[in-house]
């Protein structure tokens, strides 16, 4: 059953996260980019817009405002890159790839990434004109596994957001998959989603 909580919708998430501040900084002790970049989704592999086409973004470093609400306290401590994506519609989408020294550090990283988001609903629940709804979608067996969540926040002034996040892991690198349109959870191509995760993870190296 999911869980109903009292959160900011989508669209206010991402406004908030733009009052945290510029993109985060890279720490002392970050794992350096080398040679092995993991490489990131293209368009075509997102899932398929029904009247509408996906345009792919510049690979640029931090962590897109998108994802600041629900993430960044998990993410301070690493140096992150992200690829965003739109559609000439509503829908729009984000990938954040983060490599850290060792296969060990990524497992927690991955483990706390899907408690924040899993959390997130619960941590602006004071806000009484907007309501959030949580729901898991489960894991993925791929390389070191993938676990896809979904959100759907509402406001009292009508406005109505679904979210679908996922958060894998190949080795030492952590992936976060972020869709997002108005809507609600019957509107979320939650099968083109999985498979997007799958693809999103493999493609990594």
């Amino acid at each position: 059953m999911p869980k109903r909580t009292r959160a900011g919708a989508v669209t206010v998430l991402a406004v908030a996260g733009l009052t945290v501040g510029a993109a985060l900084t890279v720490p002392a002790g970050a794992a350096p980019k080398t040679a092995s970049t993991p490489r990131f989704l293209s368009a075509s592999q997102l899932p398929p817009h029904p009247s509408s086409t996906w345009t792919a973004g510049q690979v640029t470093d931090g962590v897109p405002d998108e994802m600041r609400f629900c993430l960044e306290e998990a993410l301070l401590a690493y140096d992150s890159r992200y690829r965003p994506f739109h559609t000439d519609l509503d829908t729009s989408a984000r990938q954040l790839t983060i490599v850290v020294g060792t296969a060990a550090k990524a497992k927690a990283l991955a483990s706390s990434l899907n408690k924040e988001f899993k959390g997130c609903a619960g941590r602006i629940e004071a806000d009484p004109e907007i309501e959030a709804t949580y729901k898991s979608y489960g894991s993925l067996p791929v390389e070191e596994g993938a676990r896809v969540h979904g959100l759907h926040t509402e406001t009292t002034w009508g406005a109505t957001d679904i979210r679908l996040l996922s958060v894998g892991r190949d080795g030492r690198t952590v992936t976060v998959v972020d869709w997002s349109q108005l809507g609600d959870f019957s509107d979320a191509p939650v099968s083109a989603f999985k498979k997007t995760t799958t693809k999103a993870v493999n493609k990594l190296y």
